[in-house]
């Protein structure tokens, strides 16, 4: 498994000679000239997580790939072609399996009302198991090696996070959702990821590709 963070909340997993590209957002243009995909996932309808005026651009540019979101992107936003991936419910790519585990967004506000939102369980066999809950703390998936750690949103506080981060138990992690922080915001909780939580923790923010351990 290789793994390179794209900005903020994207993220493209390369395992078992499959290319996923995760949550192409509005908060980072790192994923706009990504080819080869042989599948494009989506969390939740929020801009930052599908960007609605470029997401048309790299599905057309990706013919091959197939295009799975939280059912809501689906009457939200313009797509050339998708699927909707409910909660508790499983995708094959190949030998690679998608989980879709969750189904609501955190909550921002009582007084906005919660959308949906699916957490991705990437994994093959052989292969280290990640997880990209998109926007929500509330679910806890086994087996899970690698965690993409939302670092700030305006639904989590640090507490949260770091609670969340020792339940899932990963051996190792890395920040995502950072498009909000300046870099002492992102040190101040990858710190506080690393020595809390247990999780070998990995700063991916320069875009190169990364292989966890096995």
């Amino acid at each position: 498994m290789q793994i390179t963070h794209l900005g903020h909340a994207a993220v493209l997993v390369e395992v078992a000679d499959r290319r996923i590209l995760i949550d192409p957002g509005n908060f980072s243009s790192a994923w706009h000239d990504v080819v080869d995909l042989d599948a494009i996932l989506v969390t939740h309808l929020h801009p930052d997580h599908v960007d609605p005026e470029h997401v048309g651009t790299l599905i057309t540019n990706n013919p091959a790939a197939t295009v799975y979101v939280e059912p809501g992107v689906l009457k939200a936003v313009d797509l050339p072609r998708g699927e909707g991936i409910a909660a508790d419910t499983s995708i094959d790519l190949g030998a690679v399996r998608v989980d879709a585990v969750g189904g609501l967004h955190a909550i921002i506000h009582r007084d906005i009302p919660q959308i949906g939102n699916v957490g991705l369980v990437i994994s093959a066999e052989g292969e280290p198991t990640l997880f990209h809950p998109g926007d929500s703390l509330a679910t806890v998936p086994s087996g899970v090696d690698v965690l993409a750690v939302p670092a700030y949103g305006p639904w989590a506080a640090m507490k949260e996070t770091i609670d969340f981060a020792r339940a899932v138990g990963a051996s190792h992690g890395f920040p995502i959702h950072d498009g909000l922080l300046h870099e002492r915001g992102v040190q101040l909780i990858y710190g506080r990821l690393d020595a809390m939580t247990g999780m070998e923790m990995h700063d991916l923010r320069d875009g190169a590709g990364w292989t966890p351990d096995a």
